[in-house]
């Protein structure tokens, strides 16, 4: 069940209002009660000590989730984030956990992710002395997140931390740090718990859903792009009943395949790294752009080539003004909720419809990319996509870890309206295995399948060790080609066959995963793969599917023999003729 049809715990059961006395650390458990926080994702930290006592008094209101490494622990609490539309809590413990908790937080704020993350700081009294592990973190988070603050009186926990809920939820979504000196949390106070706040969000300008309408109807070759977070399960729906009703083209930005569904006759493909060079191509030709919560960021707009400065009409609909017109001067900006937006121009009946054979000709493009080649090897991952595809629930969960591996996914793998996909947009390795965990724990009977190469997966893969924990069974696909493969990619392209730092040596996943107690499985030939799944998901446990690639075959569209042959002879540059005649000087003794 989605999290927008189910009632929350804190929406059922609200926390009353308290004014007794109490530490610190219990007033922030509270605190996060009545704002309605579920969850926590914790590596805990004697720096925070009195608040993991106030959690445990509130244990049946917040689950904590105890992992193992800070950056998979905010990852974790991102993936919630994305999948639910609420924050979750993450805590982490000063000095190294707060540094180590930094790419989760990056990622929510690239993402539009709404996350809270609590660091453990040093006693107030000991300020600027560089304490044992002393980081001002409003200097170390202040371009990395919405907004950074400090807790240091036991009075103000209730108003800081429902404002940094209401700053992580609203306009564009996204992450708030919130550092708690040591001694606030012993320190006891008589303060009254808040209520959650009922914020209005921004609705649509009715002109300019009028004028929308009238640059639609002028379109020849109109062009969607779908992406943003802090969408609704009602939200996809409105703005998937306006695309299709208008049979409009849709293409997802990087990493949000699970905002529209892959099967719809609209659905175009996907706007990103490894996108099909025949879409980019056709995306140049279109006459009206609906950039729908999408950033227009480098990775969508092939590194802000995609459209010409003065070129067709760009209709931006975001939530923060300051977005709109930042790269791409917008014929028609519309600052508003998401959602809201959606809602309004769900209501619009279609007019004449001029660009059907334009929508027609699109999606053949994404049909014929995602009809499996015959590739070398016995591994066809075009195949195993395709058959991923059938075996899946109809609610799963993907998650994707950053890495040439996921041009498989994204180019053969079409999702379902009731599927959901978690990716970072920043690029960032690490991702696939804590946010399959953490989708698990956001909505446990949703099956939850990890996407993530084998360097990613030994930088988080031991949260694994947290399914178990916890009692949750994610089952995680590792494409093994024992290298950097992305990396890689680019050094062939640049310096053919002067493979340098980014060759791998693993182990066998399978037996890692059996050593803790988990299904593993080795795939070395496509017709293995169905009943590999089967089996794992018939087992119940946390399991991890290695998949063995051809090592030669770096994307789904080029092997390395054809980057080495395609790559420029690099030559000297040429030297002024005045070194150029220095040098053949004879030398002087």
């Amino acid at each position: 069940m989605s999290a927008s049809k189910k009632t929350s715990r804190a929406a059922a059961t609200p926390a009353p209002a308290r004014n007794a006395v109490r530490p610190g650390g219990r007033i922030l458990a509270d605190a996060l009660v009545a704002q309605g926080i579920t969850h926590a994702f914790a590596v805990p930290g004697e720096s925070y000590l009195d608040v993991l006592d106030g959690l445990y008094a509130v244990r049946q209101r917040v689950q904590l989730t105890t992992c193992r490494f800070e950056a998979g622990a905010v990852n974790m609490a991102e993936a919630f984030g994305k999948l639910t539309g609420r924050p979750a809590a993450a805590f982490v413990t000063r000095g190294p956990g707060a540094c180590h908790a930094a790419i989760g937080v990056h990622i929510a704020m690239q993402d539009s992710t709404p996350l809270l993350l609590f660091v453990g700081q040093i006693p107030f009294a000991e300020t600027d002395r560089e304490s044992f592990q002393e980081v001002d973190y409003r200097k170390m988070f202040a371009p990395l997140a919405k907004w950074v603050t400090q807790i240091d009186a036991p009075e103000r926990i209730p108003e800081l931390v429902a404002h940094a809920v209401d700053v992580a939820t609203t306009g564009r979504p996204g992450p708030v740090v919130i550092a708690l000196s040591e001694e606030m949390q012993k320190r006891m106070a008589q303060v009254a718990d808040l209520k959650r706040a009922e914020v209005s969000v921004p609705y649509p300008d009715p002109a300019a859903i009028l004028k929308l309408q009238a640059m639609l109807a002028r379109a020849r070759r109109p062009l969607a792009i779908l992406g943003g977070g802090g969408w609704s399960e009602e939200g996809r729906a409105d703005i998937g009943r306006f695309l299709a009703a208008h049979e409009i083209p849709v293409a997802v930005s990087f990493r949000r395949q699970g905002h529209y569904p892959g099967t719809a006759d609209n659905f175009v493909g996907d706007l990103g790294v490894g996108s099909d060079p025949a879409l980019v191509a056709r995306a140049k030709e279109a006459d009206l752009v609906l950039a729908i919560g999408s950033r227009l960021s480098e990775a969508v707009t092939q590194g802000y080539t995609l459209f010409e400065p003065a070129g067709a009409p760009i209709v931006h609909v975001f939530p923060e003004q300051a977005e709109i017109g930042r790269v791409f001067r917008p014929a028609l900006g519309i600052a508003t909720d998401l959602n809201a937006f959606a809602r309004a121009v769900a209501r619009l009946a279609p007019g004449k419809i001029a660009w059907g054979e334009w929508t027609r000709s699109l999606r053949a493009l994404r049909l014929e990319t995602a009809r499996a080649p015959e590739y070398q090897g016995a591994l066809n991952l075009a195949r195993v996509m395709q058959t991923l595809q059938r075996m899946l629930e109809p609610d799963a969960v993907l998650t994707t870890d950053a890495g040439n591996f996921a041009t498989w996914v994204a180019r053969f793998l079409h999702l379902s309206d009731g599927q959901r996909f978690l990716g970072p947009t920043n690029g960032a390795m690490g991702y696939g295995v804590p946010a399959a965990i953490g989708a698990k724990l956001a909505e446990p009977g949703r099956q939850a399948v990890a996407f993530v190469g084998d360097g990613g997966f030994l930088m988080t893969g031991q949260e694994i060790a947290t399914a178990f924990h916890h009692g949750v069974a994610p089952i995680v696909l590792v494409f093994n080609n024992a290298m950097y493969g992305t990396i890689r990619m680019y050094q062939e392209r640049t310096y053919p066959g002067r493979v340098s730092g980014t060759a791998l040596t693993n182990p066998d996943f399978a037996r890692y995963i059996e050593a803790f107690g988990g299904h593993g499985e080795r795939v070395e030939r496509t017709e293995q793969f169905a009943p590999a799944f089967e089996r794992a998901v018939a087992s119940g446990k946390p399991a991890v599917i290695e998949l063995v690639m051809d090592t030669e075959q770096i994307t789904s569209r080029a092997r390395i023999s054809d980057l080495r042959a395609s790559a420029k002879v690099r030559k000297p540059a040429k030297r002024p003729a005045r070194l150029a005649a220095a040098s053949r000087r004879k030398p002087r003794r």
